[in-house]
């Protein structure tokens, strides 16, 4: 699964390496803790149409919420069963995004069931396959959505036995849906040289920390 991330990359950096116009109310950058609900940055585009840069809530909302509370927070989407499920199968065919990390968070836990952090990264900015909703039952709609995870590699399984699924960069316009159908085959775990992992303090726990400091190695004994 994928449920902190922290994105470090500047706003014009981002919209440069993305080929895609900025919005204006994207969220400040740099995160070392970006958490569920909070605004995350998302590329979108489509066949003929100029790619963009937006904000989104991280937390998919289904066309039937009520409100932004009414159900279970989807914050992930699996790969397996996303065709299927009500909720996303729609937005897997037409409403597909991607969403720019520097890393991601996972934790392990001992045999006391305490959690222990680890930062997931690779050598450059990462494009996780997301998908979208736009919902309207509130005040003010809202564009949010999800991150597709996948079954981990040999690699992450030491970690944990999920993944977000990466877009290569050769692959953006396929899953953005700008060059026709086959993103379905996309949704696979990376090979297992694009990422490395390592520890990091307890302190990225709370939801409330910050800093960089959050993503720098400590020193401990490999995945308990």
């Amino acid at each position: 699964m994928c449920g902190r991330f922290a994105i470090t990359l500047p706003t014009d950096a981002m919209a440069q390496l993305f080929a895609a116009a900025p919005a204006n109310d994207l969220p400040t950058v740099p995160n070392y803790n970006v958490c569920p609900t909070n605004q995350v940055h998302s590329v979108v585009g489509g066949a003929g149409a100029q790619r963009r840069l937006v904000a989104m809530r991280w937390g998919f909302l289904p066309h039937w919420y009520m409100g932004p509370s009414d159900g279970p927070l989807l914050i992930n989407a699996r790969a397996e069963t996303i065709a299927e499920k009500p909720a996303f199968r729609a937005a897997c065919r037409e409403r597909r995004c991607l969403i720019p990390v520097s890393g991601f968070y996972e934790w392990t836990k001992d045999g006391d069931g305490v959690r222990w952090p680890w930062y997931i990264h690779g050598k450059q900015t990462l494009a996780l396959a997301g998908v979208w909703q736009r919902w309207d039952k509130g005040d003010t709609p809202l564009e949010t959505c999800a991150i597709v995870t996948t079954g981990a590699n040999a690699a992450m399984s030491r970690i944990h036995h999920r993944m977000p699924v990466v877009i290569a960069q050769k692959d953006w316009g396929l899953w953005l849906g700008e060059e026709g159908h086959g993103a379905a085959r996309l949704m696979r775990a990376p090979d297992e040289d694009l990422l490395t992992f390592h520890a990091v303090d307890r302190a990225v726990n709370s939801s409330r920390a910050e800093g960089a400091q959050l993503i720098e190695p400590v020193t401990r004994d490999g995945p308990r």
